[in-house]
């Protein structure tokens, strides 16, 4: 086994009561998806967001699920900043609200309307259409930004894990095809290569963790289907891209204890090298997902606040809105 960062200890300490595998198999997967998938509700108890399910047409005319999350109590000046967020679950698992307590605070800390695509999973699809499910309901939230509040100059591309390899091709997706505008992206742990060759990738591998190199090698071979080589599109394994020019500003973290730490970082450098402008974040000691595990431990609130501090500063600082009660 390769020398490899450890765990942070607080995080290691956690990781020891989690219930983990070193694969994944069609068994095993139907056993897991059940936990993957999380009522919202409790997430907005308390909370002031009202709550809206609309379905859109994707390309091939199947209906697609987008949860629309705005705040309420508020007495607004301006549209609103949009938080287009992209689940993570290696593309095999989860559904809409995975993951949505970290765009919640969003909605809360910068007054963000959050919409959420339900985009279908592999293997029972595979090649582009999941991607192609994020960019249409990216272009139902423009196209009806007015109808939903939203400041079409302010949306947000973000999402977790796979979610964040999602998110990055839907970014280029709309960088190709002109449409829409895109402000930012925001790539939280992304799964951006399925080669699955970086030191990171091998580093973590052979024994049971929260995300392996054989769990994602499973997981790119239910969304690949009959793609190899040459015929991967960028959009789907967005590390193959020639160009990462022209891309809005965006925002990359991971841990240093986890596959996918080496294509953040890669995809960072990328952009730079392009003139581009990212953020890279390698977070000491995490493993995949530590911060939405257990956004407590202190290096994943260091994480989130990090993340939030960004958003803040390319949204600008304050929100504009006020309470009712404040009038």
């Amino acid at each position: 086994m390769l020398a490899r960062p450890d765990f942070d200890p607080a995080l290691r300490m956690l990781l020891a009561d989690m219930p983990l595998v070193p694969r994944l198999t069609p068994e095993a997967l139907a056993q897991i998806r059940p936990y993957a998938s999380s009522p919202v509700e409790p997430l907005l108890d308390g909370r002031a967001v009202e709550r809206r399910e609309v379905t859109i047409s994707a390309q091939d005319g199947t209906r697609i699920p987008l949860s629309i999350l705005t705040p309420t109590g508020m007495a607004r000046t301006a549209a609103a900043p949009c938080v287009y967020w992209i689940h993570g679950g290696g593309m095999v698992m989860g559904d809409r609200y995975s993951q949505i307590d970290i765009p919640l605070e969003w909605l809360e800390l910068l007054g963000a309307v959050v919409i959420s695509v339900d985009y279908r999973l592999a293997p029972e699809v595979n090649g582009t259409t999941l991607v192609d499910d994020c960019y249409h309901g990216l272009l139902w939230t423009a196209e009806h930004a007015a109808d939903l509040g939203i400041d079409p100059a302010r949306i947000i591309v973000a999402g977790a894990s796979a979610g964040g390899g999602l998110a990055a091709g839907v970014t280029l997706m709309a960088r190709d095809r002109g449409a829409p505008a895109i402000a930012a992206q925001v790539l939280i742990g992304p799964m951006l290569d399925h080669r699955n060759t970086t030191t990171s990738s091998r580093q973590y591998s052979g024994e049971p963790g929260v995300w392996t190199r054989e769990m994602n090698e499973f997981a790119w071979r239910s969304v690949l289907g009959d793609l190899a080589g040459a015929t991967v599109p960028a959009y789907v394994s967005p590390a193959l891209a020639d160009d990462l020019a022209g891309l809005p500003t965006t925002y990359v973290d991971a841990g240093s204890a986890e596959v996918f730490r080496d294509e953040g970082v890669n995809y960072a450098a990328r952009i730079w090298a392009a003139g581009g402008q990212a953020e890279l974040h390698v977070w000491a000691g995490g493993f995949h997902g530590f911060d939405a595990l257990y956004p407590h431990v202190p290096v994943s609130a260091a994480a989130r606040q990090t993340r939030n501090d960004w958003l803040t500063r390319v949204l600008g600082t304050a929100p504009d809105i006020q309470t009712k009660e404040e009038g």
